[in-house]
């Protein structure tokens, strides 16, 4: 290669990788380039920037991260997982199992988590009958989408309402509960005529995953710890207890969990409320008058749908102070279009089955209207 074709051959690798990041990491990439725009187009300070961020939520969100990292490693989980469906001899019958299980996890170790786990074991128990795997996928993100509106732990737009409405963990439980029951309420009437009672034979399963004990016990203690800190506003105590014991002890748990899903938080603040603060948008947004609890669920319903319901709650709430209506607009903007939640996105991708996205849809469509319907009602009338 020549002195002048070497330079040519540089950029070309610089651009393949950066292509690559792009693909792997799309909503990071997006979020990197509205900040680069925001900054030509409206400039701030760069060293103004951080002052935009919810340090307390991304504190909180990354002691949980380490938290439920450190319970995934130990095991427990899909142990856990094999022994719930160990003895289910239908089909209906365990369908049922995986949303209840779904919907549990996601209320105490984030969705996210949750379908980490009960996508693989759908997926290993269809390596020993025939499953409906499109199907049992759909319903598990639409069960962790409904059963993390229950707790702040739940999602992140739980944990940052959680935190900017100043309330204590079992206020926002019995609010968000009528919402969460209704939803799970839906989502097993329609397994019941989803699914067949058709007989299953799961009993060549052999759940060879080993517990950590010590590593569980710990993990599990330290979760009960963080949270009551979290509850009291001290989130930063914690993590840093966490992260010098788990560095010392398991490394393992603070280096592997998702650091791009922190640096997006982060940046998601940064964008959305430069964007609220742009005077067009603000005006546009303020003459919705939002001050209403009705307005603000319908708000965080809808544009759930555009953005994402991570994303409409950080902006929306530069607009409105009832953390109530917000959380219920944007749990029930998770069903819908599946852009609606980031859940929606990762249960399709660990299923990896071609030709799934219109059944989804299908689904979650219909879901997301009579949800909106009884939400809005729930909301005006509890």
């Amino acid at each position: 290669m020549s002195m002048a074709e070497q330079p040519r051959a540089t950029q070309a690798g610089v651009l393949s990788k950066l292509l690559s990041f792009a693909l792997k990491e799309p909503v990071l990439s997006i979020l990197a380039i509205a900040l680069i725009v925001l900054q030509c187009v409206r400039p701030q300070p760069w060293l103004a920037l951080p002052r935009l961020v919810d340090w307390p939520t991304v504190m909180t969100l990354a002691g949980l991260l380490m938290l439920t990292k450190a319970i995934e490693l130990s095991g427990l989980l899909m142990w856990l997982a094999h022994r719930v469906v160990h003895h289910v001899r239908s089909e209906r019958t365990l369908a049922c199992l995986l949303i209840a299980l779904a919907a549990i996890l996601s209320m105490i170790v984030t969705n996210d988590v949750a379908l980490f786990v009960v996508v693989p074991l759908v997926l290993s128990l269809h390596a020993l009958t025939p499953l409906p795997v499109k199907r049992l996928t759909i319903f598990l993100a639409l069960a962790v989408n409904a059963g993390s509106v229950l707790t702040p732990l739940g999602n992140p737009q739980n944990l940052f309402l959680w935190q900017v409405g100043g309330v204590s963990f079992g206020r926002f439980v019995w609010a968000l509960a009528p919402l969460c029951a209704t939803l799970m309420a839906m989502l097993y009437g329609l397994a019941f005529f989803a699914f067949k009672d058709k007989q299953l034979d799961l009993s060549r399963d052999a759940n060879q995953e080993r517990v950590d004990r010590a590593y569980a016990s710990v993990a599990a203690i330290l979760f009960v710890a963080f949270v009551l800190l979290a509850d009291s506003h001290r989130p930063g105590i914690g993590l840093i207890g966490i992260a010098c014991g788990f560095l010392f002890w398991r490394r393992e748990a603070v280096l592997k969990i998702d650091w791009a899903l922190l640096l997006i938080f982060v940046l998601m603040f940064i964008v959305l409320r430069s964007v609220a603060a742009l005077p067009w948008i603000h005006q546009s947004v303020a003459h919705l008058g939002l001050d209403t609890p009705l307005r603000a669920y319908v708000a965080g319903a809808v544009l759930s749908q555009g953005i994402s319901n991570v994303p409409a709650a950080i902006m929306l709430a530069e607009f409105t102070k009832d953390w109530r209506a917000l959380a219920f607009g944007v749990s029930v903007g998770g069903f819908g279009i599946a852009i609606g939640s980031l859940a929606n996105l990762i249960a399709v991708r660990l299923a990896k089955e071609r030709g799934i996205w219109l059944p989804f849809h299908l689904v979650s469509l219909p879901f997301w209207l009579i949800a909106g319907l009884l939400g809005g009602w729930l909301l005006l009338h509890l």
